[in-house]
């Protein structure tokens, strides 16, 4: 949930590690810190509370940071409050030793006891300072800079991504990897290390994508890779093909409202490429498995974590409407640690955008020791579920910097449709409803199109409700897993206390909440739970509740019930979450840049969440 950035080259480090970090504060940002060994071999740190901006203003004109190898941290706080003082870089027990981690220790406590026995002073309250000791400790015993790092990590228990350096070898970083990512950039005369490729994309396309319990060793024209028993290994090096442009804001004033806007691409991305209209059905080219396997299938489970959580209940509704395959959705936090049962011949798919949530990947890994299958969808290539699952399939959505997820949500939604249909197909879908679904996902972007062209008629609703401070988000069917991410968006990024709920559920407990002050948001297209939708409006409006009406019909009444309503155009019902869920994205945005929020880095939340 922390950025790295390390570098070693010819050129100077500290603006080019520095620039790495700003490209990496949307995954953490209450402090940041660099360290550099200069041309007098000084190892250096520098480190501040706040935002990069702050520690860029803070910089001592009167140290030396000349400098061509360096490291850098943006942080999201784990162990101890975000100070400078725990703010990453931290140094050893000798100041040999400079190391930055993303990730948590679980044992830290007890190796910090035992160095403490052995004199050991700390400075901060971190688990990342622990293992800066641990590794100088062995370092001093053994004179051997990268046995000193594997050393180190095999006593520790946890997760992390880290850069090392050490001021006796000043040409030379050493990173390691396990359970939080971590990638290398190969460049001429210079090598790269971040914990995203956002950092790298500027720098170089060619990266390679450290796998569990490895270490690399960087200079500025070698890489040598080793596990932590000291086995070498070969890595292939691959091509990034994300442009400078995917890191950049364009036109757009933040990157969550550029996000939204790509969404006709993205969207478009997802499903390119898929479609096989000679027989109307769909192909995933990362589905591995026969279609012998998948008619046996009796059971699917989909594990994600919060938007991917809402993405895997659309494609429950899907692939139980679609392909008549009994489907169960659960939080992959409560999945890793309870004894669920997977009957023999079920599936289990994953979903994360980044491919690197912890709890998801714990959730995979505990599938596939109960013998299921697993199948993965993420939107980055390499990611760890994507090299984990059995197969899957990429959303090609391009890269996602604002924390709060847009392109992601929908660009799944369209592969959990794909791979629904595409069952579908396989078991009782006709040749010619086959042609109906992929004519209308064919028009899906055009009408997203549609859905962003009244983002100024959206905008002026929002200014109606930006005082608010509680707000409910009902819809029934499809709907029903979008008025939950509606209510995830706001609560995320305005910090309005915002649920969602089924429409019929409202009476059960929710409408006691319903006053004049109390702002309801239906989703109401016309479909066939489209009149019980107007049941409950009526009984919101009864209560002086406030209503404002997603919907695709107007002509019947409902017009007169809302206090505002946002017209979408028609689709299917299986496809209607994709663009249901488009001006409540906007509704979001709005209203949290109206009450002068940090749309693209709310407080207390980081883009991929890699720690427990």
């Amino acid at each position: 949930m922390c950025g790295i950035v390390g570098y070693v080259g010819e050129k100077q480090v500290l603006p080019i590690i520095i620039e790495g970090i700003k490209r990496l504060e949307y995954r953490g940002y209450d402090s940041s810190g660099f360290s550099v060994i200069n041309d007098k071999k000084e190892l250096l740190i520098h480190k501040n509370q706040g935002k990069i901006v702050e520690l860029e203003r803070s910089i001592p004109e009167d140290k030396n940071f000349v400098a061509t190898i360096g490291i850098a941290h943006t942080r999201w706080a784990t162990h101890g409050k975000a100070t400078t003082t725990n703010a990453h870089p931290h140094f050893g027990q000798n100041e040999i030793i400079s190391l930055v981690h993303n990730g948590i220790i679980e044992n830290y406590q007890q190796l910090r006891e035992k160095l403490e026995k052995e004199n050991h002073i700390f400075q901060s309250d971190t688990d990342t300072e622990v293992l800066a000791h641990l590794i100088e400790k062995f370092y001093l015993e053994t004179g051997n800079f990268h046995k000193a790092v594997r050393e180190a990590l095999c006593l520790v228990e946890g997760t992390y991504g880290i850069a090392v350096m050490c001021k006796d070898e000043p040409e030379k970083l050493i990173a390691a990897k396990r359970g939080s990512p971590l990638i290398v950039g190969i460049g001429e005369n210079e090598n790269f290390i971040a914990s995203d490729v956002a950092a790298l994309v500027v720098h170089t396309k060619n990266v390679i994508y450290l796998q569990e319990d490895e270490t690399i060793e960087i200079t500025k024209n070698n890489f040598t890779i080793k596990t932590l028993s000291n086995t070498e290994r070969e890595r292939e090096i691959r091509k990034i093909d994300w442009d400078i442009s995917a890191v950049d804001k364009g036109d757009f004033d933040y990157y969550m409202l550029k996000e939204i806007f790509e969404q006709p691409t993205s969207i478009s991305n997802a499903f390119r490429g898929r479609i096989i209209e000679s027989s109307n059905t769909a192909r995933l080219g990362g589905i591995r498995i026969s279609p012998e396997e998948l008619m046996k299938i009796k059971q699917i489970f989909i594990i994600a974590c919060g938007t991917s959580w809402h993405a895997g209940i659309v494609g429950e509704y899907l692939i139980e409407d679609l392909a008549k395959i009994p489907v169960e959705v659960e939080y992959a936090s409560e999945f890793r640690y309870r004894n669920s049962v997977i009957p023999p011949n079920s599936l289990v798919i994953v979903i994360s955008q980044s491919g690197e949530t912890a709890d998801t990947l714990a959730a995979l890994r505990e599938a596939k020791s109960k013998g299921a299958k697993v199948m993965g969808i993420t939107n980055v290539v390499g990611s760890s579920i994507a090299r984990e699952t059995d197969f899957g399939s990429y959303t090609h959505a391009g890269l996602e910097i604002g924390v709060a997820s847009t392109k992601a949500f929908t660009s799944q939604v369209i592969v959990l449709f794909l791979f629904a249909f595409y069952l579908g197909r396989m078991r009782n879908i006709s040749p010619e409803n086959g042609a109906k679904f992929i004519k209308e996902l064919y028009q899906i972007p055009k009408r997203v199109q549609a859905i962003l062209d009244i983002n100024d008629e959206i905008k002026e609703i929002a200014k109606k409700y930006k005082d608010v401070e509680n707000c409910l988000y009902l819809g029934r069917d499809y709907n029903f897993p979008v008025a939950l991410e509606g209510a995830l968006k706001l609560k995320e990024i305005s910090y309005i206390h915002a649920e969602g709920y089924p429409a019929a559920e409202m009476k059960h407990g929710p409408i006691a909440l319903i006053d004049e002050n109390m702002p309801v948001i239906f989703i109401a297209p016309k479909d066939f739970v489209y009149t019980k939708i107007i049941n409950s409006i009526e009984e919101v409006k009864a209560r002086k509740g406030r209503v404002i009406v997603i919907t695709n019909n107007g002509k019947d009444g409902i017009e007169k019930l809302a206090d505002d309503i946002i017209y979408i155009p028609q689709t299917i019902p299986q496809l209607m979450p994709i663009l249901s869920v488009i001006p409540l994205q906007l509704f979001a945005f709005h209203i949290a840049v109206l009450r002068g929020c940090d749309v693209d880095q709310p407080r207390n939340l980081a883009k991929s969440v890699t720690v427990e």
